[in-house]
């Protein structure tokens, strides 16, 4: 054979042995420090065994490098002699590069991987405080650690732990480690030492006994005199020797506790080993370092929050005075388990949950192992709230092992059986992949790698060895996608069985269990909760089998919401109404939106479910791509007169024109909560400037619509097609202003001509009849919501005529007009009737809403005086100034008028503030150089605010209102509708007036600055 042949021969010899550079390991396998063992098959297939050949073989030169002579010869001789030496060795060498560089530096430490007899395959803390015994200082600790993680590391990439093993073994080494790094503490300040008593408690995964190779090792720092006083209790000299010496033992065990912390962390040229976090203590990093067992109960019996007790959760001594850790325990234990009966207890955790999203850089998502969607944080966070729900009257649940919690929820009944193994399997998986992950350089990190030869490398750690890449992202994303189902698994169906008739010998939640579950979700009344359930699910039929399938999905989505008892109601309502109708459950199962949009729109309020049951077909529009898109006025307008021309009553037309109204408020509102709560698919994003102006002109565009309708109907029922007047509907305020809100009147102008041939009080009397008729119309009793038509801004007010001719109204503004009523003219604008003599209406009044050469100093002066006599005497009596988003401070009338004073005094020379709408109006003014940028923003999130406000009162309680509402449900989800996750928009602990949220604070420093804004506009110079 030639040289080219051999060579060719090798290098296919080695690719078929996993080396993916062969050029470069043929080199290194010519050194002559391998040429003992250059020809030995059992090396090379060695080699090919490992996570990473090509690595494991560059450490192993090096390694034999660092040796000579006879340390040399005995290293070779072993490694083809002892299979068991030689699969460690070459095993920890493929897999992590950080252990190659250890042996490099340390070559002689390789013989602490010579086979363990069987009874010392898995060392506890004993074992490993004697591998780290002779470490006096910072280095040789480190030195000893990588030591001990050496011998670990082989069982773990040989196979002979399993990745529940390794972590245990991971934590018992972390126990050692505090132990040995204190002993190294207390040795250089014996005095310390010798005044107190320290206890470390370990929290989370080192408390578990379920540690990383490289992870924080969260602490807890209890201090107690070394002795302590014997003392008469009401001698006041010796309380304060007790608490003198009290004080001084917690300085000289802070002491100990910040050294020690300092041994584990700090980098030196060996390394580090991992950081001691005691941020977890009461108070976190604001507070005392150690504290004596009487401080942390008193902190934790007054100002603990949830989270802190979940923490709590997995608590254990590990090292100093275990005696006095272990009282810890005994004593925070009760709390822990008394944590789900708190009253925050839902918010809490809701907060928990995104605040961990929250924490995740957006180009880390879809690598993030541990927080990322489908997460191994997913699987421990419910794992441990169905302990903290369950685990209060269940002492079975109180592991703080998630894998052994796990196990004990599934033989309590309270997890599927198959579920828990299914999720057992994924968390190991998730874990064994994390694992490898960090031991490769021993660095805290949970993003998969995405690099090829990293995956490669990874994949074949993992037994993947055919396609090592495709089957590990294959493998990956199939226990992500699994996990991402853990809600639905582990919370909600079980609580279906719970209410189901289930097989012989199968396990299901008590009715106790399952109540106790749907309290700690947030449902108020777990009872009826359950009594909905069972009528929904319960039975043999296809519409029962649906629901089982729908219900675990919709619970989540529920409890998700301000009022989850409100959506699970509405939805066996409407379930009740449509559960004959074949598209409505097929419309809920198959097209996913609709489903959840349903969950959103059922429990946001009473507005939507409202409307939606007086109607329950309308449920189609959450399942149509384009349903929840509102309707120009020109549809709605032909919609409406079609029906109204076939109806064969003035009555019927209108109860048909309501209905088309009622349809589309339910439209608006239903757009209106996804577009502000959003979706788990697509969080809600949009600018609320855009919400807000898409509600106010869905709206004006129906209520223009519904009085086209009733005008027609009012039209027909007497004189036919034709009316003996031309007859216009001139919108005002709100109305005129494209402004309006679900609960909006319409204020509105009218005005008639008489037709060709017709006299003037026939024409007065038909305008007057067609006025009080289409008002009668839109009043009569109904269950859909009413439309009021309020007139009062005419000429004379509730003393003037109801409609005028155009030569009327030019007599009365000509000769009465005040300036109030100039200033209302602003926004009037054509709604309805006769587009022509609308038009007509509005060249008429131009001159009088944007006088020529603006306002002279009287009547800005009235225009002031008006403002301020309106603040002093309309607020409503007992109302609070700063939280009433009309009249309040920087409220709606704060920034409208100080809108359409400029309007008044620019208008004339700035066509652009010729506009009823008060954003375009503010906008042009800030484009003319009449407002800064600064203050255009202020005073535009301030109305936008207020106005959302009013519309999410609406959409919460089911009537209109101008101010907060004071129940902390109705509260809480108006937090949700103005974008606040749960529990930041209700009052905190200790709040006297029920307005100390994030929300209502919010409100209040956005008005205060808008009424700062409108004190130097409105009321400045002129």
């Amino acid at each position: 054979m030639t040289v080219q042949g051999r060579r060719s021969s090798t290098f296919t010899r080695l690719l078929r042995h996993g080396f993916t550079d062969p050029s470069a390991a043929e080199r290194l396998l010519d050194l002559p420090e391998l040429a003992p063992v250059r020809g030995d098959s059992v090396l090379l297939d060695a080699l090919g065994s490992t996570a990473d050949p090509d690595l494991a073989l560059r450490a192993l030169v090096r390694l034999v490098e660092a040796h000579e002579g006879d340390g040399r010869r005995l290293l070779l001789d072993t490694l083809i002699s002892a299979k068991p030496l030689r699969d460690r060795l070459l095993g920890v060498l493929g897999a992590s590069e950080a252990l190659g560089d250890h042996l490099a530096r340390h070559p002689a430490d390789w013989q602490e991987l010579v086979t363990y007899e069987s009874a010392d395959l898995h060392p506890g803390v004993p074992e490993f405080e004697a591998g780290l015994a002779e470490a006096h200082d910072v280095d040789s600790l480190r030195v000893a650690y990588r030591r001990c993680l050496l011998s670990l590391a082989a069982r773990d990439v040989c196979g002979t732990t399993d990745v529940a093993q390794t972590a245990a073994e991971l934590a018992d080494l972390a126990t050692a480690t505090l132990r040995a790094a204190l002993a190294i503490a207390r040795a250089a300040a014996p005095e310390d030492a010798a005044m107190c008593r320290l206890a470390v408690v370990a929290l989370g995964k080192c408390g578990g006994q379920e540690l990383n190779y490289v992870s924080d090792v969260d602490v807890i720092f209890v201090g107690e005199p070394a002795h302590t006083l014997v003392h008469d209790p009401s001698a006041h000299e010796d309380d304060t020797d007790a608490s003198k010496a009290e004080a001084k033992a917690v300085q000289a065990a802070t002491r100990l506790a910040a050294h020690m912390m300092r041994i584990c962390s700090e980098t030196t040229a060996e390394g580090t080993i991992w950081p001691v976090d005691a941020n977890l203590r009461p108070e976190g990093r604001n507070g005392p370092l150690v504290r004596t067992l009487s401080s942390h109960l008193a902190y934790y019996q007054r100002w603990a929050k949830t989270w802190e007790f979940q923490a709590l959760l997995k608590a254990r001594a590990v090292a100093g005075d275990l005696a006095l850790g272990r009282d810890y325990v005994a004593a925070v234990s009760p709390m822990v388990w008394q944590a789900a009966d708190r009253e925050n207890f839902v918010p809490d955790v809701q907060k928990m949950r995104r605040r961990v999203v929250d924490n995740i850089p957006v180009g880390h998502v879809d690598r993030e192992l541990k927080l990322g969607p489908g997460g191994l944080r997913d699987v421990e966070f419910a794992v441990q709230l169905l302990q903290l729900v369950h685990g209060r009257s269940d002492a079975s649940l109180r592991s703080g092992s998630t894998l052994v919690a796990l196990r004990e929820l599934a033989a309590g009944g309270y997890v599927g059986r198959t579920d828990a193994a299914q999720l057992d399997e994924a968390y190991r998986f998730l874990r064994s992949m994390e694992h490898h992950i960090q031991l490769f350089r021993l660095r805290r990190t949970h993003l998969v790698p995405d690099d090829e030869a990293d995956l490669r490398r990874l994949g074949r750690s993992l037994g993947l060895r055919t396609e090592p890449v495709n089957e590990l992202n294959r493998a990956w994303k199939r226990h992500a996608s699994m996990v991402r189902r853990l809600h639905e698994k582990l919370f909600y169906r079980p609580l279906l069985d719970a209410v189901a008739q289930l097989a012989p010998g199968e396990i299901r939640l008590s009715t106790k269990a399952a109540g106790q579950r749907l309290e700690a979700l947030g449902y108020a009344d777990p009872v009826a909760a359950l009594r909905h359930l069972e009528a929904l699910s319960s039975g043999v039929s296809r519409k029962a089998a649906i629901q089982r399938t729908l219900l675990p999905v919709l619970l989540g989505w529920f409890a998700d919401s301000a009022d989850p008892d409100a959506g699970l109601l509405g939805f066996r309502k409407v379930s009740d109404a449509l559960g004959k109708t074949p598209w409505y459950l097929r419309l809920l199962r198959d097209e996913g939106a609709a489903a959840e949009n349903l969950a959103r729109v059922l429990s946001a309020g009473r507005l939507a479910p409202d409307l939606l049951l007086r109607a329950p077909e309308a449920v189609a529009l959450l399942g149509d791509a384009n349903g929840l898109k509102p309707r120009g006025v020109k549809h709605l307008e032909l919609e409406v007169l079609a029906a109204v021309g076939r109806a064969e009553t003035a009555e019927i037309a209108v109860a048909v024109t309501r209905g088309v109204r009622r349809r589309e408020l339910f439209r608006t509102a239903a757009a209106d909560i996804i577009g502000s709560y959003g979706t788990e698919e697509n969080p809600a994003e949009e600018d609320p400037g855009e919400l807000v102006d898409r509600v106010g002109n869905a709206v004006t565009d129906l209520n223009s619509a519904t009085l086209s309708g009733a005008l027609r109907a009012a039209v027909r029922q007497t004189w036919g097609d034709t009316l003996p007047a031309r007859f216009a509907v001139i919108g005002m305020g709100r109305f005129g202003g494209h402004e309006q809100g679900y609960g909006s009147d319409a204020d509105v102008l009218f005005v008639y001509e008489p037709r060709e041939g017709v006299a003037d009080h026939e024409a007065a009397r038909a305008a007057s009849t067609v006025v009080s008729e289409m008002r009668r119309l839109l009043q009569l009793p109904t269950t859909d919501p009413p439309l009021l038509i309020d007139a009062d801004l005419r000429p004379e007010g509730k003393s003037g005529p109801l409609a005028r001719t155009l030569a009327s109204y030019a007599a009365y503004y000509r000769r009465w007009s005040l300036g109030w009523e100039s200033q209302a003219l602003l926004r009037a604008e054509p709604m309805a009737g006769d587009a022509e003599l609308g038009r007509a209406f509005i060249e008429l009044i131009d001159p009088l809403r944007y006088p020529a050469d603006g306002l002279s100093e009287a009547a800005v002066r009235e225009i002031r005086r008006l403002k301020a006599r309106m603040e002093t005497e309309r607020l409503p009596r007992g109302a609070d100034p700063t939280l009433h988003t009309k009249l309040g401070r920087g409220g709606l009338s704060d920034v409208e008028w100080t809108v359409q004073l400029i309007q008044m005094r620019h208008a004339w020379e700035v066509p652009g503030l010729r506009t009823t709408r008060t954003r375009e109006a503010l906008a042009a003014a800030h484009a003319a150089g009449l407002i800064s940028a600064e203050h255009t923003q202020i005073l535009d999130e301030a109305w936008v605010l207020a106005t959302r406000v009013r519309n999410g009162v609406m959409l919460v309680r089911g009537r209109a209102g101008d101010t907060f509402p004071s129940d902390g449900r109705e509260l809480a989800a108006m937090g949700r509708y103005l974008g606040y996750s749960p529990g930041s928009a209700t009052p905190g602990p200790g709040s006297s007036n029920g307005h100390s949220g994030d929300m209502i604070d919010d409100y209040r420093r956005t008005t205060r600055r808008a009424r700062a804004v409108m004190e130097e506009l409105f009321y400045g110079a002129v």
